[in-house]
């Protein structure tokens, strides 16, 4: 009796879709066994199921490889039917390349070796420069005589660029079952919105999908330091501390201890107007202060104390950044020109290139880039040691603020009509997501990137509110509620990354953390380093 049509489609594949095909199924889990040295199981898995890992063709040609007969080798290819004229053709070469060497390093077989040339390798048509250095060979033998082409690990190699050279349904490569399942974690990650845990983390066990839970949504702690409004703040680089600045005139540094939990360290007193911004060394040890309008200040932030203080006759600071070696400082001036000074308070240079002051700067850390708002809605990259524009982006809109991605391949960009557009640096710059939700008609606006890979936007805003995107879909996957006067900043903590801190007018920062009802994953609220 015929067996049915869907009869033999279930012997032929596996799984509920019929899509696989059981015998390169079970060819790939055997690369796989022997890719993990389990040679045994592999040599009973083959034997059980009765499909063989190589064809017979292709197991002739390994050992006739390994056995150096390159003759035997060459005509063994030719009698495999799936190469195309391409692969054979640069299959044959490698094969033909090593018999012409055989016999060159033989006495009296250099006419052999020029046969072979003659009338084998030029042929193919293909590496006619390697062809060239054949033949110089034949006249000047004294280059290649002395190599190790006859040794078995010499062979292995040669076996090794062979096989490489044949289709993968020839010979299965090494790590494919683990390239299979990769790509299968890639698009389970990349499908997953709240997507925020270490691959180190993830596990082939369940099917990936993170949840809610694993964001900051919940507030752990109010800090309430500060006698007025919080203007800025944001995190060391290794995640450990916190710094804040206010309208009160000071800055606060706070320590992130083990356990999650920040705390008061030190509050930075001298400066006679609102502090602006605060910008912490490359190292963590040290912390700038900008005032409005006024003077820079540098900190030692272990003990508190100001190291120096940085001032200009006739101009104020608005603004500040570190090079990414510590030791030049980088200010914003009110006469909208930038200013260079060593740590020590000497003046290296001043130039101006804007038309508006400069509130917003950063320094890529190649240190090859200056960063700034030039004109209401354009972005001026500056190169280093020339002062000379590299860059622009042209915006929709006028720019309130702008934060560079740690990989310094995007920008950020806040803009007045409500927006923040995200900019691909890479190649010619370009818009490539755009944010929507949040709310700004008065005030500075300032959001960050976030969470494993920086794969979330936050951002701060006027309706009291904080906001949270997907980086990549641009989709609001949550607005946190709990201060009572507009969020001015965002920082997320950039080791922690389920530690967000938010800045507002209410003179409180709050510290957001996962939330336990809707951490199903047991993750805590923990430091993850």
């Amino acid at each position: 009796m015929a067996q049915s049509l869907t009869s033999r489609r279930d012997v032929e594949t596996v799984g509920s879709k019929g899509v696989i095909k059981r015998n390169e199924y079970v060819r790939i889990i055997t690369r796989a066994l022997y890719s993990l040295n389990y040679n045994m199981t592999a040599d009973l898995l083959q034997e059980e199921s009765r499909i063989p890992l190589d064809s017979s063709e292709v197991k002739l040609l390994q050992k006739q490889v390994l056995d150096g007969n390159w003759e035997e080798s060459v005509k063994t290819l030719c009698t495999i039917s799936l190469l195309d004229k391409a692969t054979r053709s640069l299959a044959s070469f490698l094969i033909l390349e090593q018999k012409f060497l055989k016999f060159l390093r033989m006495d009296n077989n250099v006419l052999d070796a020029l046969n072979v040339l003659r009338k084998e390798i030029v042929p193919l048509g293909i590496n006619l420069n390697r062809v060239h250095e054949l033949a110089s060979w034949i006249i000047s033998p004294s280059g290649y005589r002395n190599t190790d082409q006859d040794t078995e690990s010499a062979k292995s190699e040669i076996l090794k660029k062979l096989l490489n050279l044949l289709p993968p349904s020839l010979v299965i490569p090494p790590t494919r079952l683990e390239s299979i399942v990769e790509e299968a974690l890639h698009l389970q990650r990349g499908a997953c919105l709240f997507h925020n845990v270490f691959d180190s983390n993830l596990s082939l066990y369940p099917d990936h999908q993170c949840g809610r839970g694993r964001l900051p949504s919940s507030i752990k702690q109010i800090l309430q330091v500060h006698t007025d409004e919080v203007w800025f703040l944001q995190f060391s680089h290794d995640g450990k501390y916190l710094a804040s600045s206010s309208k009160d005139q000071s800055a606060i540094i706070w320590q992130v201890m083990d356990g999650g939990k920040v705390s008061w360290k030190h509050t930075l007193i001298g400066h006679q107007k609102p502090v602006l911004t605060v910008s912490w060394s490359p190292d963590d040890n040290q912390l700038l202060t900008c005032g409005e309008d006024e003077i820079i200040r540098r900190w030692d932030a272990n003990l508190g104390q100001c190291l120096h203080v940085y001032e200009k006759i006739g101009a104020g600071f608005i603004s500040c950044a570190w090079s990414p070696d510590g030791q030049v400082i980088l200010a914003g001036m009110t006469n909208k020109s930038f200013s260079l000074w060593d740590v020590n308070g000497a003046e290296l240079d001043c130039w101006e290139e804007n038309t508006l002051r400069i509130s917003e700067m950063a320094i890529t850390d190649t240190r090859d880039m200056i960063v700034s708002i030039c004109r209401g809605d354009t972005i001026v990259f500056l190169d280093w040691e020339e002062k000379r524009c590299r860059k622009l982006i042209q915006e929709e809109e006028v720019i309130t603020s702008f934060s560079l991605s740690k990989d310094n391949k995007f920008l950020l960009v806040n803009l007045t009509n409500q927006e923040i557009h995200l900019w691909s640096l890479e190649g010619y710059p370009q818009v490539v997501a755009r944010y929507k939700g949040h709310t700004r008609s008065r005030f500075i606006i300032r959001s960050c990137f976030g969470g494993c890979e920086e794969a979330f936007i936050a951002s701060g805003s006027e309706d009291t509110q904080v906001y949270v995107w997907h980086r990549g879909s641009g989709k609001l996957i949550q607005a946190l509620d709990g201060h009572s006067g507009a969020v001015n900043c965002v920082s997320w903590n950039p080791v922690n990354i389920y530690m967000l801190a938010s800045a507002s007018d209410d003179g409180a920062i709050r510290i957001w953390g996962p939330d336990p009802r809707m951490d199903q994953y047991g993750l805590g609220f923990k430091s993850c380093t």
